[in-house]
This record gives structure tokens, C-alpha cells and sequence, in this order.
């Protein structure tokens, strides 16, 4: 960065800072600052650095820009088919969001194929952005998370069926969103770029979004519009494919279900490597018959994160071999449950139930308490 200008450099330094006051910051390094560059140009960056928390008005920013009106709105116009920043209406009247690095503009780059943009150079500076200090913990470390694992619904207990929730089930967030939107694997898309797509999950048309989110990204280009019956195949689909269903950590109105691999999801790779809950566990966990385990290790073979070992009760005996639940890392996804062909693995619920936040807001207010913000 030794060709820009102090100027220059000092708007992308505010620019990143701003970010960094997202509940989910963005901390600093010179990555960041090489993704900030590409992505944003440099008034783009200026207006980014100015936006105030939470919504916003043209007015506002007009006010805090110092730009007039009607360029500041072709600003934006342009931030927003980039991800960069989120807009609305509301009774006439324009509102703006600065979009978090995540989940925000890094799921947005790579949501669809974007020839303007050098994609596999910003896949391999978000893979390194991920590995750079601080920023796993700062992404994931909240007691409060993005993300809530859903589990299989046909391995649920029917013993608690009447006590499970409509927001611990992916299908009736589904019929009760009354249809949404698909669109392309971020991660899938960036692992591509990286060439470390390991699995034979999908790409395209897979990861599901809802409501009002679902119709931004229609309207900007990230997703198309898919039924209910639709969406209820792919929830089918990727439940073959063993996948793990992830939702929005909120009660109402979820905006994402995703449906994640262990090789390509940042949320999944960073529980593997790093060994603690990055996404809220459902409130189920597999059980092991040990009558019925043969330690056959498919258990452990299809977990994606790790969270089942195979050992030996007595030392040097191989018939021994057992599954183990690794409780405070297991997801309750029931993946390990579909893999399991001596039908060993069945699951409970919890003794300890999860009610996550309402609302996006809470959500989010819970994870700025946590943080100290």
C-alpha cells in the first residue's frame, strides 16, 4: 500500500475502524486493509466511514458527507449492488445500513460471480483475514452467536415433540416464512476460488434466505426467488447430503438458513481447528448405545467438526472400540445419527434448554453487551 497517498490511507483506516464498531468488529491489519481497498473506492470509503450505527437517512449523510443529495444517492445506489451497504424504504423515505464485514460483505462478494471484482485474489485475503489473530474470537467468541445449529427433524425425540419450538425447526421457519429466495454458497463459492472444495455439495441455488433480507437480495441481484416447496426440497436435499442446517440465532423472523460442510463453512472450519462453539448448539445431542456401537468410527467420519471420537475401552483391544460425544463441542445437528447404520445414535434433548434472542435486535444487542460496545 506504499503507492497511496497518507490521505488516501487515513480514508480507508476510518473506514475500517467504523466497521470495527459493529458488534461483530472487524479488528485491524494490513488484510483488512488490502480487502477494504479492492472493494471499496476511495469515496465509496468515505462514505462508509461516516455512516453512524444502526439506520440512516440520504439527509444524514448528506449532513456528515458533505456530498449533495443526489450523488451521495448514486453512492449508495452503487455501495448497495456490491453488499456494501443495505437499503429500505419506509413510508417514501430511504434508509441505509452500513453492511458488517460479517455476516455482510464477505457473504455478499460470494454470492454470485462477479467478473468486475478479482474474486480469487479476495477469496485467498478473506481466508487469510480468518487466520490472522484475534479475528476467530472476534467473530465467534460472544456467549451469543450468529448462528443456531437446527436439527434433523426426523431423528427429534417424539417422547419432547410437543415441547420443540417452531423456531428449532428449519421446515416450519420455512412454511411460516411462506417462501424466500436461493442463492450461490459463499463459502462454498470462496473454497472454489481456494481450491480447497473438498465435498460434493452444492453451489448453486443452496443457501436459503427469508423474508425481508430474502427480497433485498432479489432486488439486488444476490438471490432469486424460490417457494416454500421449494425451499422445503433443498432443506431435503442437503439433508441426504448430510449437511448441517444453520439458522439465524433469533426466535422471529430468521433471515438465513444455511446448509453447511465442515470443509468449506468459516462457522464449522473454525469450531474444527479451533475447538469451541462458534454457532449455538441446538437442544438436542446425539446418544450412543453401546449395546449397538460396533465402533465402526462413521460416526466420526461424517462429523463435521470433530465431535465424536472412536476409542478402544480396554487398551490393545480393537473389539472395545467405542463412539464418544464430545459434549461441549457437539452441534446436535444429527448428522452423525443419519451415518450411524447399526442405529446406535438417537437423540435427547438437553437437560439445559436454549431460547435465543427475539429479534435481530436483541441478537445483536446481546452480543454488543458482551463485547463491552
Amino acid at each position: 500500500m506504499g503507492h497511496l497517498t497518507l490521505a488516501k490511507n487515513e480514508v480507508y483506516l476510518a473506514l475500517a475502524q467504523r466497521l470495527d464498531k459493529n458488534p461483530v468488529g472487524a479488528p485491524l491489519n494490513s488484510t483488512l486493509m488490502e480487502i477494504l481497498h479492492i472493494i471499496y473506492s476511495e469515496t465509496q470509503a468515505i462514505i462508509g466511514s461516516k455512516f453512524p450505527l444502526g439506520i440512516t437517512s440520504v439527509d444524514q449523510l448528506t449532513t456528515l458527507t458533505g456530498l449533495n443529495p443526489i450523488e451521495l444517492g448514486e453512492h449508495l445506489n452503487a455501495m448497495a449492488d456490491k453488499g456494501l451497504v443495505i437499503d429500505f424504504s419506509r413510508n417514501g423515505v430511504n434508509y441505509y445500513m452500513l453492511s458488517p464485514l460479517v455476516v455482510g460483505f464477505f457473504e455478499y462478494t460470494f454470492m454470485r460471480v462477479n467478473d468486475t471484482l478479482p474474486m480469487q485474489e479476495l477469496a485467498q485475503l478473506f481466508h487469510a483475514y480468518h487466520n490472522e489473530p484475534g479475528v476467530v474470537q472476534e467473530f465467534f467468541g460472544a456467549s451469543t452467536k450468529f448462528f443456531q445449529t437446527m436439527a434433523y427433524e426426523s431423528f427429534l425425540p417424539e417422547d419432547v415433540e410437543t415441547e420443540i419450538l417452531s423456531y428449532e425447526k428449519a421446515s416450519q421457519i420455512i412454511r411460516d416464512s411462506g417462501g424466500g429466495s436461493l442463492t450461490m454458497c459463499y463459502c462454498r463459492h470462496q473454497a472454489a476460488h481456494l481450491g480447497t472444495k473438498k465435498c460434493e455439495a452444492p453451489i448453486d441455488d443452496v443457501c436459503t434466505s427469508l423474508g425481508n433480507a430474502s427480497e433485498w437480495l432479489i432486488k439486488r441481484g444476490f438471490a432469486r426467488p424460490a417457494s416454500v416447496d421449494e425451499l422445503l426440497r433443498v432443506l431435503d436435499k442437503t439433508e441426504q447430503l448430510g449437511l448441517v442446517h444453520m439458522a439465524d440465532n433469533v426466535q422471529k423472523n430468521p433471515a438465513y438458513i444455511c446448509h453447511c460442510c465442515g470443509c468449506c463453512c468459516g462457522v464449522l472450519k473454525a469450531a474444527k481447528e479451533h475447538r469451541f462453539l462458534t454457532t449455538q448448539p441446538s437442544n438436542f445431542i446425539p446418544q450412543i448405545n453401546e449395546d449397538l456401537c460396533n465402533g465402526c468410527g462413521t460416526c466420526a467420519k461424517n462429523c463435521h467438526i470433530e465431535a465424536i471420537q472412536v476409542t478402544e475401552r480396554v487398551p490393545g483391544d480393537k473389539k472395545s472400540k467405542k463412539a464418544t460425544v464430545i459434549a461441549d463441542l457437539c452441534l446436535g445437528c444429527g448428522v452423525c445419527v443419519k451415518s450411524c447404520k447399526q442405529n446406535a445414535l438417537t437423540l435427547v434433548q438437553r437437560k439445559t434448554i436454549y431460547v435465543p434472542p427475539k429479534n435481530k435486535k436483541e441478537q445483536m444487542l446481546r452480543i454488543a453487551l458482551e463485547k463491552g460496545k
